[in-house]
């Protein structure tokens, strides 16, 4: 924003943070809390705390926003729980998107730094790795919770700890408890923190890097949470129609159980067992660009496949009772200009969905990564300098709010948009 359209709605954001910042214990914390949101929302090619101390005028003192953001003492989650309130209100959230991204770091000096793979970057480099929880419908979005992920090299009980970055622990101020985590259990762990401030969502969306993960989709059943979640063409299944069976027993040895006569599969290969024919066309939304939808944007549009698979896997099996494993929905997009399907999701929603219900809540996805490109373009999200954990965690949350501010700003100027999908 220009400072002049930031006046214009000075005193909506000096109410929406007094809302949100009403955890703070102290005066001083609400005041620098809302100095710090003006410096995100203004104009500027840097979100850190000088060049924005820099752009606030008589507002900008630099060694009090960064003591207000990286040592004063207050909890992120009590302002996540507010903002999360304050959101699922607005928007009406039919899905929590569960995602992870990159910051880029030329040094190891900040917390949680490590060489990691991020699609931020697409490789393997130097970078943190946030993981975000997000309150989602079709027509908005808002990141409510954060976890930062601690590589094994920063944790001091794995066997791949640096003694280097063990050192820099207490420098970065990583509390003592804090281990190695996978981020699927990380999202597990702000999924139950979210609904225990309230807020029940009983839909889950994510990408490969989750859906894999047998004990994350297991996780969310035993959550009594429903799915729709991104997985890769080698996860392994047996088709709806295969039974296990019992082979007739010789009377020498132990008695044979049950078990399916056929090897798994793998999902790209079930797809593809079924022939092209199969897919049908869905349109899923309009787009930004100039198109011919009705809202005078593009089409989203692409061909689909639905089909009923039993999932596998030791993980699976264990957990299930019996011996017949649970069938799932297998969704897959092939395009009609693709030899073969080119992205698939797995997901546990009931038997009767409609398949454009199933691609509507798989492409919902998208939302996720557009808060990111928001947050990271115009509100600094990866802009922050400092090295500590708690430092990290107050400016992401800062962000999210900012973020926050604006998504209301537009559906207020667009009221038709706050009604549930």
């Amino acid at each position: 924003m220009t400072p002049e359209e930031l006046d214009e709605v000075r005193c909506r954001l000096e109410d929406f943070a007094a809302d949100v910042f009403e955890p703070f214990a102290r005066a001083d914390q609400r005041r620098w809390g809302e100095v710090y949101l003006r410096g995100l929302l203004l104009d500027g090619q840097r979100k850190s705390v000088e060049p924005m101390a820099a752009r606030l005028g008589e507002d900008g003192n630099r060694q009090a926003l960064a003591h207000f953001i990286t040592t004063s003492p207050w909890d992120p989650a009590h302002v996540r729980a507010r903002l999360a309130w304050k959101m699922a209100a607005a928007i009406n959230p039919t899905a929590l998107i569960i995602g992870d991204t990159g910051f880029l770091k030329g040094g190891g000096a900040s917390a949680c730094v490590s060489r990691q793979y991020t699609g931020t970057a697409g490789k393997v480099t130097n970078c943190q790795v946030g993981v975000s929880l997000h309150l989602a419908s079709n027509n908005a979005s808002a990141a409510v919770n954060w976890r930062l992920f601690l590589p094994e090299s920063w944790d001091t009980a794995s066997a791949k700890a640096d003694p280097v970055k063990v050192a820099r622990r207490e420098r970065c101020a990583i509390p003592a408890e804090v281990d190695h985590v996978e981020k699927w259990q990380l999202a597990l762990d702000m999924i139950d923190e979210t609904r225990s401030w309230g807020i029940d969502v009983p839909l889950v969306i994510a990408d490969g890097g989750y859906g894999d993960t047998a004990a994350f989709r297991l996780g969310l059943e035993e959550r009594g949470l429903t799915y729709v979640v991104g997985i890769s063409t080698t996860t392994a299944a047996q088709p709806e129609q295969a039974h296990p069976c019992t082979p007739n027993y010789t009377g020498r040895g132990r008695p044979l159980v049950a078990a399916y006569p056929e090897p798994a599969q793998r999902v790209k290969s079930l797809v593809i067992a079924v022939g092209k024919s199969s897919a049908r066309p869905v349109q899923w939304r309009e787009g930004s660009r100039p198109g011919s939808g009705r809202s005078g944007h593009k089409r989203m549009y692409s061909r689909f496949v639905a089909l009923r698979i039993r999932p596998g896997g030791r993980e699976i099996r264990k957990a299930t009772a019996g011996t017949e494993l649970p069938a799932r929905w297998l969704l897959a997009e092939s395009p009609a200009d693709q030899d073969e399907p080119v992205q698939f999701w797995l997901s546990n929603l009931p038997e009767t969905t409609p398949l454009p219900v199933l691609v509507r809540t798989a492409k919902l996805r998208w939302r996720i990564e557009n808060d990111y490109r928001e947050m990271k373009q115009a509100l600094g999200l990866a802009h922050f300098e400092g090295r500590t954990w708690p430092g990290w965690h107050h400016h992401v949350t800062l962000v999210s709010v900012a973020h926050a501010f604006c998504t209301l700003q537009r559906l207020s100027r667009s009221p038709k948009e706050t009604a549930p999908a």
